[in-house]
């Protein structure tokens, strides 16, 4: 998604939040992530305005002082920059690939079935299962931070009994040009 991205000719336009716009990102943030109103509160102060930072593609990113803080593709969900999930790990469930599919993540690729499903891959249990759909945070194993950010195009179970094809799409990843922008 933000594989070439920059700001001087991917960026259409800054837009200052209304209110009552700024109240519905609130509670659609505190539904979709696992976050308490204090944690969003830190990270993004009531009394601090929102600055919707129209892309292409439909592209929307939400900056806070000029740092990004959270970005949307046309109406899907909103999803925390990588660098606010350093800062806050526990906002998205996790799932872990291997070591062979690191160098795909950090070149964009989507994650496959395989590299979830092997000896250093993770998926939760059948009895914490996620759908398909569903926000995670793709940590790589041996590493301590998210390697990337994706979405669950097939359910975890649905993961390891098919184990083939596309399991995560990557929306986000490091070195990606987002994660080189410190402000927009």
């Amino acid at each position: 998604m933000f594989k070439k991205f920059s700001t001087a000719t991917d960026i259409s336009g800054h837009t200052p939040v209304k209110s009552s716009v700024q109240r519905q990102l609130r509670a659609a943030l505190l539904s979709q992530w696992r976050i308490e109103p204090e944690t969003l509160e830190s990270i993004w102060p009531k009394k601090e305005g929102l600055v919707h930072v129209k892309c292409r593609e439909h592209i929307s990113i939400y900056t806070v002082n000029g740092k990004p803080i959270f970005f949307q593709h046309f109406d899907g969900p909103l999803v925390p920059t990588l660098r606010l999930l350093h800062q806050y790990p526990y906002i998205l469930p996790m799932v872990k690939i291997d070591r062979g599919a690191i160098r795909f993540m950090l070149a964009g690729a989507n994650m496959m079935c395989p590299g979830l499903t092997s000896a250093g891959g993770w998926l939760p249990p059948a009895e914490e299962g996620l759908p398909a759909g569903t926000l995670v945070a793709v940590h790589a194993e041996g590493k301590e931070n998210a390697a990337g950010i994706g979405l669950c195009k097939l359910s975890t179970e649905d993961m390891k009994k098919i184990n083939k094809n596309v399991g995560v799409e990557t929306l986000a990843y490091l070195g990606d040009d987002l994660w080189s922008q410190k402000s927009l």
